[in-house]
């Protein structure tokens, strides 16, 4: 069995194994990262040697632990990150480039149309029927997203949202409210096969599946990490917010998408989003202003000139080809915005 793993911010880590008797044997790990002293490889080897194949990823870096060398430095790696290697071996997960991946970049599409196109671009995903996807979403008017579970209410200001033109849709995963613009926003979705991810908890798999775009923003000058559950940050404050849904049918699948701040009308979305007090100081700020600092200021690149880069950066990592929606697949999207995504039973099914 062969598992690999890119710790966030950190190297590769390779495991090969076999089980035997319910036990993990012939354990070998390796990767780009850095180990003091050498020896402390084999002892990695020997910790996990006879481990439990059903042990969980914090219950193998505990053996790990205990078995180092005293004085023993990891660069790049973490005793964690191992555990999750040997988790995505044993679950026979696949790799990024095990796949051909497909770039969707069309024109601007309704706010219920997007969240249409990811349950039904995902949907395909699942069955086999459409290969992997980034599908990079151009705006067709302002709306409010929130998430699965929010309290409509709760969330936004009905007459400022009427006030100021904004439509409100409810996306089919959770997490929190998005204000879009559509030259202030950048989003993206990715459509995976469930085998990328497996092996890996549900915060691990936000942070492998953001690992290429914190890369991207890192080659324009902007040194961004993930921030669990679901933020990208910066030491200036967070710059984009991901949410995921995972499909049960066919083979699985896993929706990822993110939304970025290329730039933000604050006082606009302060007037529209009920951010609660709650919620501000949970974030380590007394402002909602000072929560989300745009791309625009950090980077000095125009918003077209940011998605060019990312693009580039993930086709230079996995490899990335044209592609579109289908005929079939806008059909459905269509009809699922009219029946749902646009119907006040689904927008305020959390009043």
């Amino acid at each position: 069995m062969h598992g690999a793993y890119k710790v966030p911010g950190g190297k590769l880590v390779v495991v090969d194994l076999e089980v035997r008797d319910g036990a993990l044997a012939d354990v070998r790990v390796a990767g780009d990262f850095f180990l003091e002293p050498d020896e402390a490889i084999l002892a990695i080897d020997r910790a996990l040697e006879g481990a439990p194949v059903d042990l969980d990823a914090s219950g193998l870096a505990a053996r790990i632990d205990a078995a180092l060398p005293p004085g023993t430095e990891l660069f790049g790696l973490t005793t964690e990150g191992i555990g999750v290697a040997v988790r995505r071996a044993v679950a026979h997960a696949t790799d990024w480039t095990d796949y051909d991946w497909q770039l969707i970049h069309e024109p601007p599409r309704s706010p219920a149309l997007h969240m249409a196109l990811d349950e039904v671009l995902t949907a395909e995903v699942a069955a086999g029927r459409r290969p992997p996807t980034l599908r990079v979403w151009e705006w067709g008017a302002p709306a409010v997203v929130i998430g699965s579970f929010q309290s409509l209410r709760n969330e936004v200001d009905p007459e400022a949202a009427e006030r100021h033109g904004i439509q409100v849709v409810r996306r089919i995963s959770g997490g929190g409210a998005m204000f879009i613009e559509p030259g202030n926003t950048i989003t993206y979705s990715l459509s995976v096969p469930g085998a990328l991810v497996q092996g890996l908890s549900f915060v691990d798999s936000y942070a492998y599946l953001d690992d290429w775009v914190v890369g991207a923003l890192g080659a324009m000058g902007v040194t961004a990490w993930y921030q669990p559950l679901n933020d990208i940050a910066t030491e200036a404050g967070k710059i984009a917010g991901a949410a995921q849904k995972r499909v049960a049918t066919g083979a699985g699948a896993v929706l990822h998408h993110v939304t970025m701040a290329y730039d933000i009308d604050a006082d606009k979305m302060t007037e529209v989003l009920r951010i609660g007090r709650e919620k501000l100081s949970d974030k380590g700020t007394t402002s909602a202003k000072k929560r989300v600092d745009p791309l625009r200021r950090q980077t000095g690149l125009p918003r077209e000139a940011v998605i060019e880069r990312m693009i580039a950066s993930f086709r230079d990592r996995y490899g990335l080809s044209e592609g579109r929606v289908t005929e079939e697949e806008s059909a459905r999207a269509k009809d699922l915005a009219a029946t749902k995504f646009s119907t006040r039973e689904w927008t305020a099914r959390v009043p």
